[in-house]
């Protein structure tokens, strides 16, 4: 008999709008000790299966393929057929449409789970309950207590919970996590994010569920420890009759009294990936377009006196002060960030340590969008991101 998350492959995900409702637990810890029942690994490569074949399973299985630290023994998916055109005629990775075949073979220690989000947290938790690694495509669960559900699973077993958060693997991103932890920013002052084109119009989910989840997790993912988001409201609008935001702008509040600004939309005739990082010292522009120089760091801001900096007499007003210096792009090596996020996986099923983009930062990201949703529901409302709202 089939297992019933696999099943689930292909039934339409349910769009979640669930409300914030008490207080909520703000998992934000950058260490989590490894349980001695996790399972032993070799040096040998990790046995893994691919759970899914349809838009992004491809993608995992080619990278896996390509890993030496992993040999890919299964590809699971209801279109076995689909799942064969995947792998290749002369694929030796085994196919099924069960999962259960594929969680009772003992040289599978390790899964990706590339299914909907509403399917993610049945697949998992069999996989986890077998005793197996687990790496979930984003968003990490359908809702804000389902991935609670699997980082308590994961951690109850010592076994690594990851969330693919692709991008924050990209060269890009990862020197933006290098420069804002390391000061060369200075404190950070603000964040703006874009991220529009033209499609592609989801029938289950809105605006915010499709692409937001990219922008929270690289701003999860480069803040400087000690530095989080503490509240959130959300603003969108249905110009098309979809039945759901198509256009979305997300306001996060920070602990430090910075803000950060996200624009998501669907409908924009012209395709941008952009964010400003607005520091002390520095402020910094990525452009994921522009293959030729993604990052631009300007020595340019706007410098006010303290008023113990002044005279007597100019102690009533502020001095401002406008600081134009030089440009510089940082040369970036192109690699695929796939590969690096499957070197990752492997790293921390090796090591028992959290992945850079481990279980809590999934659900770190999945209460900013369960809470924007409620913000959308109540007309922009802020709602605290450590329970409660705020009129």
């Amino acid at each position: 008999m089939r297992h019933s998350a696999a099943n689930a492959r292909h039934r339409p995900v349910a769009s979640r709008t669930d409300q914030v409702n008490g207080r909520q637990t703000n998992h934000r810890t950058d260490e989590r000790s490894a349980v001695s029942s996790s399972p032993a690994i070799s040096d040998s490569p990790i046995g893994v299966a691919v759970i899914g074949a349809g838009y992004w399973g491809p993608n995992l299985v080619r990278n896996f393929q390509g890993s030496p630290a992993f040999r890919l023994r299964w590809l699971c998916d209801l279109d076995r057929d689909r799942a064969r055109r995947v792998l290749g005629d002369y694929s030796t990775v085994q196919v099924t449409d069960d999962l259960d075949t594929v969680l009772a073979d003992e040289t599978v220690q390790a899964v990706a789970i590339a299914t909907p989000a509403g399917t993610h947290l049945p697949v998992a938790l069999a996989a986890l309950r077998a005793g197996r690694h687990v790496l979930v495509e984003k968003p990490l669960a359908a809702t804000y207590d389902e991935g609670r559900q699997l980082v308590e699973e994961a951690d109850r077993r010592g076994l690594t919970l990851m969330c693919d958060h692709t991008y924050c693997y990209t060269p890009a991103v990862l020197r933006i996590r290098e420069l804002l932890r390391s000061g060369d920013l200075g404190e950070l002052h603000y964040l703006d994010s874009v991220r529009i084109n033209l499609g592609l119009v989801q029938r289950d989910i809105d605006v915010v569920w499709d692409l937001a989840p990219h922008d929270l997790s690289i701003l999860d993912f480069v803040l400087p420890p000690g530095i989080a988001p503490t509240a959130v409201a959300a603003h969108g609008a249905d110009g098309i009759g979809a039945g759901r935001s198509c256009v979305a702008y997300l306001t996060l509040q920070l602990n430090t009294g910075a803000i950060a600004h996200i624009h998501v939309n669907w409908l924009s005739p012209v395709k941008i990936r952009t964010a400003i990082i607005g520091g002390s010292k520095r402020t910094l522009i990525w452009d994921d377009l522009n293959p030729s120089q993604r990052l631009a760091i300007f020595d340019r801001g706007v410098d006010v006196a303290t008023p113990e900096e002044l005279g007597d007499e100019e102690r009533r007003d502020v001095l401002v002060s406008y600081r134009s210096g030089d440009m510089v792009a940082p040369a970036l090596t192109e690699r695929e960030a796939l590969r690096t996020m499957v070197e990752e996986y492997a790293r921390a099923i090796r090591t028992g340590s959290p992945a850079l983009t481990d279980g809590r930062s999934g659900l770190r990201v999945l209460q900013i969008l369960q809470a924007a949703s409620h913000s959308l529901a109540n007309g922009g409302l802020m709602v605290d991101l450590q329970g409660g709202s705020e009129g």
